[in-house]
This record gives structure tokens, sequence and C-alpha cells, in this order.
């Protein structure tokens, strides 16, 4: 037993005069005084996040990356060399890198912090003997505070006074089912289980208490799990890791051609030192894609945006892609598989069994028999079943800006919906017979018991319960109005329909009445009445069926899963029929998948549980700090895992998954701050479509590297024409055009390729495997052998063209003056203008982009306008002539660029039409 529990079972097991004693305290309370010494003592009852980096190292750290240290050392080369406007331009492409990342991640994180920021807690605290609402950070060990239905407990405290109290610990536990907590202490079943302690971070569901502090802040539960999760360091995503890789491949093959191109320009064209640095420097430049992590923050910035748009805020920009990779969801049942709203769907009484339509907590269904509505004051049966799980009911469910607040639990909220459905005026019955007395429910007996004043003569006792616990105390059973003698073959009915229900993962509650006679002295006969001599002799009315139904769009969303090979494996703090009934309803599995509890867990070895993850299984009556066992297991199978969850003990898990999927709605904020993505509408869904949209971010990387590398090749050949005919041909383009390409024409249209939507049929492929690389063989054939080659082509043809219609080759090739600028010129338009025609293309992998609407990214389109208005200001400014060594063209000059774009464009969509159709046939 470790510190924590030790503290917990020294406050539940001690009589509560000695914990006011220990704690220096008393029933009416600290002064004013002593809560603020005690303050100052133990400090706010707040849950302190771990230390944030600071934003000067985030800033600087988008200027520390392989290839921004790379430019940093060739800029300085290049000014140290003479050339100081060729330095400016390349360190001007990483201030503008850098400061670009860390904009959009600046602005990733406040959104983020916006959700998160919370209003403040005020709690009914007794100070100087008065009971005045304090600020819930304010709270101190020894404070006596009280609590109804609807109030968040703000810290660790032990029960004085309790009625009918009901908790909400799903945010430590998983379990879905509030936990009765009385004044006498039981140990209970499982951690937090006490029934004399209440927990920071729990909900009272139903009831009233009174409590005192003897824990707040970071000694809390909750604060103890937020500790030993702030201690677990974050691994750096796949896409860091994969952004790493790629850019050390590409600097190592520029550096590498840099270097080859540096010997060779000394020994082939006999070129001193320095000049043959500035030529490989040239090299180098055209292999380095500068815009690279602009464009891949800019498309993950733009997944993030549409990502919130389907309720999916992003922490981290990198996490999207992650989310591409995706191979395993551990989900939760409850409110993300399910509605988390109990639903009453059957009831059973002893002469038929009725069906309720409508799900939710909204009163717009029936109560049917064989598909038709049946008004309940047709059935006298119906009518009493409905009048007692009313009126025996804590619970009220209130309307406001269309969606439905509990104040008590989700189980009495169902049969409070159960009576709308059915028409039942609930006020009207609560003023007619109202109520007298209350036996609360407790975990000894599983029965809640309500006295009413009937009418004038009678008393009229309403229970209800679990049927296991109230049916003994039954030795009757109403049919069609009136009670009779309970039967064994009516116990044997009972008793199969409940195990019936049970088998389909449905929750029963059994419902009873009694009916006594009213003495003269009704108040002694009050006091008289006890639960022994009150819940006996009972009519059995009959069952009220429910479940939590699965949302409506549950279906679809694991069927997408399904199609795209990913594995979803349900975790969760339910029973396992209930368990194993949602997943087999909504396709999660077959009725064959394992069903393993948590104590079934805790015995497993890493080498049985490894093994059993390979099929399919259902994991039940876990507690959330067990998932962190699932997740890690999954990962050493080598799986890519997303889990979701909203207690403070599933912080663990979600920070050691991939990506960790917190609840915004339920979810706590250690949760949420351990998470790397927060659903604002808690719904699995959600999951799926940012899913999609990992995958599209992915594909949009591919997309944007296969267009900006194909420029690499038509700015190096160049160089390479110089190089082999050893200095016989001018250098057809300059190192400035070269950065004109780069981060001037190719930017925005390449930007425009990181915002295209996931192309259709994303979700019918199978995540990428692990070692899988964004510069591939497809990408490098596309970009080098196909679209480099052609564009190498197409600019020395025009290069060559611009010096034949001037006498070459009688005439020696241009090497200076304005027919030299024109041939330059000409070869960086050829570029420009076959580039618009690739940002096209790349668009789509094999889909026509007449399909996917020519015109439908103006991203694009706006990049295509710019580069062109760019070019032609390049060509006509003199200062920057000079500086770019241009010149002005000619209108035939024009339009044999404008010519350029068009056949490559139709090459590819016939290209593109030959897959489809060679796919098609396939199939």
């Amino acid at each position: 037993m470790n510190a924590t529990e030790q503290k917990r079972a020294q406050f539940a097991q001690a009589d509560a005069v000695d914990v006011l004693a220990q704690l220096e305290t008393s029933k009416t309370g600290l002064s004013q005084d002593q809560a603020e010494k005690r303050l100052a003592q133990y400090g706010t009852n707040t849950i302190t996040q771990a230390e944030q980096t600071s934003q000067l190292k985030v800033f600087l750290k988008n200027f520390a990356s392989l290839m921004a240290i790379l430019l940093w050392v060739s800029g300085l080369i290049a000014i140290l060399s003479g050339t100081l406007e060729l330095g400016i331009a390349i360190w001007l492409v990483n201030i503008i890198n850098g400061v670009f990342s860390f904009w959009q991640e600046y602005q990733a994180k406040k959104a983020t912090n916006s959700l998160m920021a919370m209003l403040p807690t005020y709690t009914q605290v007794y100070r100087d003997g008065k009971l005045q609402q304090v600020n819930a950070t304010d709270l101190v060990p020894g404070d006596i505070f009280a609590l109804q239905a609807g109030n968040a407990v703000p810290v660790d405290a032990r029960l004085l006074e309790a009625t009918s109290l009901q908790v909400d610990q799903s945010a430590l536990t998983g379990e879905s089912v509030p936990e009765s907590k009385t004044v006498r202490y039981e140990p209970g079943d499982g951690q937090f289980a006490e029934t004399n302690l209440i927990y920071a971070g729990t909900t009272v569901g139903a009831g009233t208490a009174l409590a005192v502090c003897y824990a707040t802040g970071m000694q809390t539960e909750f604060g103890r799990i937020a500790t030993l999760t702030q201690q677990q360091s974050k691994v750096r995503s796949p896409l860091e890791l994969e952004l790493d890789r790629l850019t050390k491949q590409i600097s190592l093959i520029a550096i590498g051609i840099g270097i080859a191109f540096f010997i060779a320009a000394i020994f082939f064209v006999h070129y001193p030192i320095a000049k043959s640095f500035i030529f490989a420097l040239g090299m180098i430049v055209a292999f380095i894609p500068e815009g690279l992590l602009p464009t891949v923050t800019l498309s993950l910035a733009h997944g993030v945006q549409r990502m919130a748009k389907k309720h999916a805020l992003v922490k981290d920009l990198n996490s999207v892609e992650t989310l591409g990779e995706t191979t395993v969801i551990c989900s939760d049942k409850t409110g993300t598989l399910t509605q988390n709203q109990m639903t009453v769907n059957h009831i059973w009484l002893a002469h038929r069994t009725y069906t309720v339509s409508g799900q939710g907590y909204v009163n717009n269904g029936h109560i049917e028999f064989n598909d038709q509505p049946v008004d309940f004051h047709d059935d006298p049966d119906l009518a009493v079943l409905l009048r007692v799980s009313a009126l025996n009911n804590d619970t009220r469910v209130q309307q406001a800006d269309g969606k439905s607040k509990i104040l008590g639990t989700p189980t009495e909220a169902a049969l409070i919906v159960l009576a709308e459905k059915a028409g039942f005026d609930l006020a009207k019955a609560e003023q007619e017979t109202p109520r007298l007395k209350e036996f609360p429910f407790d975990s000894d007996r599983k029965r809640m018991c309500t006295i009413h004043q009937h009418d004038e003569h009678t008393l009229s006792a309403c229970v209800k319960g679990s049927l296991s616990d109230l049916l003994p105390q039954c030795d009757t059973i109403l049919e069609n109005g009136k009670p009779r003698p309970l039967t064994a073959q009516d116990r044997k009915d009972i008793d199969e329909a409940n195990s019936k229900y049970a088998a389909m993962g449905l929750r029963s509650l059994a419902v009873a009445y009694r009916q006594l006679p009213q003495a003269e002295d009704e108040e002694a006969q009050l006091a008289q009445m006890t639960i022994e001599n009150t819940e006996t002799q009972l009519t059995f009315v009959g069952l009220t069926v429910m479940a939590d139904p699965p949302r409506p769009e549950i279906y679809d969303a694991v069927a997408k899963c399904h199609r795209a090979n990913i594995k979803i494996i349900m975790v969760t703090g339910d029973s396992t029929l209930t368990a194993k009934s949602i997943a087999v309803k909504i396709g999660l599995t077959s009725d064959k998948a394992r069903v393993v509890t948590g104590t079934e867990l805790d015995a497993m070895s890493e080498a049985q549980l490894q093994e059993a993850l390979r099929g399919e299984i259902i994991f039940a009556r876990v507690a959330p700090e067990q998932k962190y066992k699932i997740v890690s297991t999954l990962q050493a199978n080598g799986e890519i895992v997303a889990s979701t969850g909203d207690g403070v003990n599933d912080a663990p898990a979600l920070k050691k998954a991939d990506i960790g999927v917190a609840m915004g709605v339920t979810g706590t904020d250690v949760a949420k701050d351990a998470a790397d993505m927060i659903l604002t509408d808690d719904n699995f869904a959600s999951i799926v479509a940012a899913i999609e949209e990992g995958r599209a971010v992915y594909a949009n990387l591919q997309k944007f590297l296969t267009y900006i590398l194909s420029s690499n090749v038509p700015e190096a050949t160049p160089s390479m024409l110089f190089l082999f005919s050893r200095g016989m041909i001018p250098l057809p383009m300059t190192i400035m055009q070269i950065l004109t390409v780069d981060l001037g024409t190719d930017m925005l249209p390449a930007l425009g390729l990181g915002s295209e939507p996931a192309e259709a049929g994303v979700m019918s492929q199978p995540p990428r495997p692990r070692d899988a690389h964004l510069l591939n063989r497809k990408v490098i054939i596309k970009a080098f052998a196909w679209y480099g080659l052609l564009t190498s082509v197409i600019s020395s043809f025009a290069y060559f063209f611009v010096n034949w219609q001037n006498g070459w080759p009688k005439v020696a090739l241009f090497a200076s003056g304005n027919g030299y600028a024109r041939a330059t010129t000409m070869v960086l338009g050829s570029i420009v203008f076959f580039q618009i025609a690739n940002a096209l293309n790349c668009r789509t992998q094999n889909a026509s982009v007449f399909k996917a609407g020519i015109f439908s990214n103006k991203r694009i389109w706006y990049g295509i306008v710019f580069e062109v208005c760019l070019l032609f200001v390049l060509t006509i400014v003199p200062l920057f002539q000079g500086l770019f060594n241009t010149t002005a063209l000619a209108g035939a000059d024009w339009l044999f660029l404008a010519a350029i774009p068009i056949p490559v464009f139709l090459i590819e969509e016939a290209r593109k039409a030959f897959v489809r159709h060679r796919a098609s046939k396939r199939a």
C-alpha cells in the first residue's frame, strides 16, 4: 500500500470526530484567518501544468534544423566570397521559413489555450460558522463544504452527512454508473470505491452532502495522477522524424553534388577556387527545396483548420500527419461510441412487452406495442409503472439551447424521459401524490423507496432497484390493474426476461409498489416506517429495460475504419455483456471477439497480451490506468495507436499513445493537457474524420515534394551543360534565378497544394507502413525522371532557340549582354510556365483534375497568377534586371511560354485516365 492509499484508508476508516480532530477543524468550519494561513501553507487548490517551453526557445528552434543550418552556412560563405546579394537572399529564406513556421504553431496553440480556458468554479463552504460561496481554488484542508446534484467535487474529502448521494467517478474509474456514497465506511470493490470518501474531479449526480476536505490541488488523487503524467516524456512524432530524414537525404544529395561540381569546375573548366565555390553553391541551392519547411507547416495548419471544422482540435501541428498513420484506435464506449444518454427501450409487464421509440433525452417518442403507439391510459399496469418510476425519482431533465441537461443520474433521467414520451404529467402527479418520506438507495439493498400520500386514506410506497434484490421482497404481481399472488412460474418468467435483456447488453431496473392504510396519526406512522417494515410484501409491476444507444453516425465511421484497415478496440469500465453487445451491434467486432476484464488483464503476461491483441478483443471492467498497459503493448506490436480518454486516470495512456484524444465536453483538464487532440463533440466519428484529414495531409506533402523537386533538375541542368562543355556553354541560369524559382514562383502554388482536400478513396486504403517515406521511389521517378527531365528538355530548348535566332551554331553562344540575358530569361520563364501545368497535375494522384474541379483550389490559381506577374516584373524593372540577369521579352517569347503548360497538362491527364482504366479492369 503506497502513501496515498494509506492516507485514503486512514481518513475512510477513522471515526468522523477523529477526522475533524486530525484536521484541526469542526463541523462549523474554519475561521477566515485559519483558512488564509492554510492557503499560504498548502497553496491554491489547482492542478499545476507541466513547465511550458519558453516562446523564445520555440521561436529559435525554427532556425536550427539541419536544412536551416545548411542555408546559414551557405549564405555566410557566399558573403565571404564576395556575392553579398546571394548571401543575403539565402539568409532571407531562412528568416521567412522560421517566422512562418513559428506563427502557424503559435496560432494553433493560441486556439487550444482559448478552448482550455475554464470559468472559475465556486463551492459552498463554512467559514466563520456561516455558509459562504468561495472560489474552489481557495479551499484548504479542514474546510467544511456542502454539495448538491450537479456540483463538481473540488477536493478529496470525507463525508460527514449524505442524503441519497450518488457520485459520478468516471473521470477516475471509467465506470459510467454513478457510485452510491454514505457516511458509513465500506471498502467497496475496486479503486476509489470507499463509500465515505469523495474525490476531486468527480461530479455529484444526485442527493446532498456535507464533507470535510483532507487534500487539495496536487495532493489529491487527481493531482497525483497529473504528476505522473507530466513526468512522462513525449516522443517525437513520425512526421518530425521523417522530415529530419528527408532533410538529411536532400542535404547530403545537394552537398555531394556541390562537392562533385566544385572539383569538376576546378579541374574541367579551370575555374579559380572562389569562382568554383560559387558555381558549386549554385548547385547546392538548386537541389535544396528552400520552401519545404514553410509549405509543410502550412499544409499541417490547413489540416488543423479543416479538422477544427469537424470538431477535432489538434494541439501540435505534427500530430495532424501522425493521424494518417493510425493502425489501431483504443476507444472508450460511453459518450464516444454511444450517446451517453441512458434510454429506456423496452418495458416488460406481466402480460405483455412494450418497445419505446425515440432515443436520447428527448420526448419525441412513443410507447409501442407491435409497432403501434399505445396510450398508457388504456393499460392500467403501464400507467402504474410510469407513475411509480417517475415519482420514485430525484432527477430532472432540463432543455436549454436545444440541448438536454440532467440534474441527477442518467438512469433516473431515462425514467423521466420515458414518462414524457408517454405523455405522463409528472408535475400533476407530484402535486396529487406528494412525497412524505424517502429511504435512499444504498449499495447494500440496491433499492430506493419513496412514500407518498396516495389519497385521503392510503399511503403508497414506490420502490425501484435491481431485480435480484427487489424481487425477493415481492409476494404479488400486478396484472390487468390488480395484484395477484406471485407464483414460481412468474418468478421464472421474470428471471428469463431479465437474462434475455442482459445477454443483449441492456440494463434492467425493477419497479414495485405497496399500498398502506393511513393511520390517524400520520406523523407517528411515518416515524415508525422503516426499510424493513416498508420494503416488504411488495407488488411487482415490471422491468424498465434501458441502454446507452450508439451514436447514429458511428456505424458509418466504424465501416470506414474497417475499409481503411484500422482496428478499433473498445476499452470500457462497463460490464462484459454491455461492452460486447454494443461492439457487435455497431460492427466493431464479430460475436466471436474475446472479452478481457481488468482482473484478467492484470494476470496476463506481456507475451499473452501481445498475442491476444492480434485478434478480435474487447476490454471491459477496465480501470483507466490499465489503458496504459494496453497502449504500450500495442506499440510493442508495431502499431500506431490513437487512444481516447476523458478522466484524469486516462492521462498517462493519452500521453503514451502516438495520438492521445481527449474529450472536450466531458474531459478533465488533465486529460486535455496530456492529449494531442481534443474532440469538441466527444464523438468517435470526429476521430475518423481527423484520420481522413491526416491521410490527406501526407498525400499533400508528397504532392508538394513532387512539384517542388521537379524544378530542381532543370535548375541543375544549366550547370551540368556548362560543366560538361568545359565552359563552352555559358551558364544558362544564374543562382539568383534559381532562388527566384524556389522562393518566388514555386512557393505559392506549392502552398496551394498543401490545402488540397482528401481524395476519394483515401479511406479505402490501408495505413501506410511505418517504414514508408515521403521521398519514395514513386516520388523520385515522377519528380526527377519524368517532370524534371521534361522541364530540362523544354528549358534547354528555349535557351538554344534564342541563340539559334541569333545565328548559333555559326555564331558563338551568348556569354554576356542583352542576348545572354534574354536566353537566361527564357530558361527561367520555361521553368515557371512548366510548373503551372505541374501544379495542376500534382493536385491529384490518379483522379482527373477536371473531376476534382479545375478551378476549385483557388490558392493554386492565386499562386499561378502571382508567379506570372512576378516573372513579368522581373523582366521589365531595371533594378531587378540587373540583379537577376533578366530582360524584357517579345510577344512571340510570351506566346512560346504560354503554350508550354497545355500539352504537359493534357499528357498527364491521359496518363491518369490510362491508370484508372487499367485499375477498373483489374477490379
